[in-house]
């Protein structure tokens, strides 16, 4: 009752059923409180089963409101197998619009594998890891640029020492219709949901879809259509359910960010004038911006260049910045 997380999903069950998942978190004015983070589970016979999740971190927008128009269209006859989603994985961050959760200033993609008797984002991560991805073949964590950070459109995987489970990731990752990829090398312990998942035996697939905390055309576009695209190459549909469009026709460019190096990160508190943005090429030593300190208004601005090649992943999207902010990334182009 103190401890661990509660659910009352039935995985053998045939249909459609909305519940919750309840996190166990005494509070002053509840002792007795549970954190209700909302759950749908969608079965028809045995087959395929994917886990669809957003809102990992809780301003990241595309996943969430793309996640709970499928909850509303997907029904038990559309599909072959099991589809579970979690639209708002941690509720609390999603509902206070921020990356961490206010109850505990948890980080939920750096907590995995979690601890079921912990702070509520230990629990949920513990619960997910432990009980929830095991029952599942795919597992897609949906995330974007957030609050802070603008993002180029990427599929996501990180690095499995295992030939053959790397080989079908990359398979699933090249479905989704996104113009490019990135391969993760975060180790086999990395605190990540992905990680979390391939310990569990699932395939995990992420991508980051926008930024900015908010949500485009394009970036809404991208998302439902790498969730029909899924779907479809999982065999649990025959056709899209979310019907964004067509897959990208020219084939993913596959980039690697495996290097602190690739980034730029602020010593000091300064403001960052980019010259650079996601999706340029740029070369080792070229410019990519200037620092800023206008608490020293005689100080000239201090020019930030590039200590590698290839293509801009992610700049900073908060023009002022403190010591540790990761200003801008490039990550490096690779063949298949």
């Amino acid at each position: 009752m103190h401890s661990g997380l509660v659910h009352t999903l039935d995985f053998d069950r045939d249909g459609k059923v909305l519940g919750h998942l309840g996190i166990p978190f005494s509070i002053d004015r509840s002792p007795y409180f549970q954190v209700k983070v909302p759950v749908c589970r969608v079965r028809n016979g045995a087959g395929p089963s994917v886990l669809l999740m957003a809102g990992n971190h809780g301003d990241e927008y595309e996943g969430e409101l793309s996640l709970a128009r499928l909850i509303r269209l997907i029904e038990p006859e559309k599909i072959k197998g099991s589809v579970t989603i979690l639209p708002l994985t941690n509720t609390p961050a999603v509902l206070a619009g921020k990356r961490c959760s206010p109850l505990d200033g948890g980080n939920l993609n750096r907590a995995f594998p979690g601890s079921p008797n912990g702070s509520p984002t230990e629990r949920l991560a513990h619960f997910l890891e432990a009980e929830l991805f095991p029952r599942h073949d795919i597992v897609l964590d949906i995330h974007s640029g957030g609050t802070s950070m603008e993002h180029l459109p990427t599929a996501l995987i990180e690095r499995d020492q295992d030939e053959k489970r790397h080989a079908r990731a990359l398979a699933l990752m090249k479905t989704l219709g996104m113009p490019y990829g990135f391969i993760a090398d975060n180790g086999p312990g990395a605190p990540t949901s992905m990680g979390g998942a391939r310990r569990s035996g699932a395939i995990g697939l992420s991508g980051e879809f926008g930024g900015g905390a908010t949500v485009t055309p394009a970036s809404m576009r991208y998302t439902m259509m790498a969730i029909d695209n899924l779907l479809q190459a999982a065999g649990v549909t025959d056709e899209p359910i979310l019907n964004a469009g067509r897959p990208q026709e020219k084939a993913i460019q596959l980039l690697s960010l495996s290097r602190h190096s690739q980034g730029i990160y602020a010593t000091r508190r300064g403001w960052f004038e980019p010259a650079a943005g996601p999706g340029d090429r740029v070369s080792a030593g070229q410019l990519a911006g200037w620092y800023h300190d206008l608490e020293r208004l005689d100080a000239a601005e201090e020019p930030l260049t590039f200590a590698e090649a290839g293509i801009v992943l992610s700049r900073r999207l908060h023009t002022m910045c403190e010591a540790g902010d990761c200003l801008i990334q490039v990550a490096e182009p690779i063949e298949t």
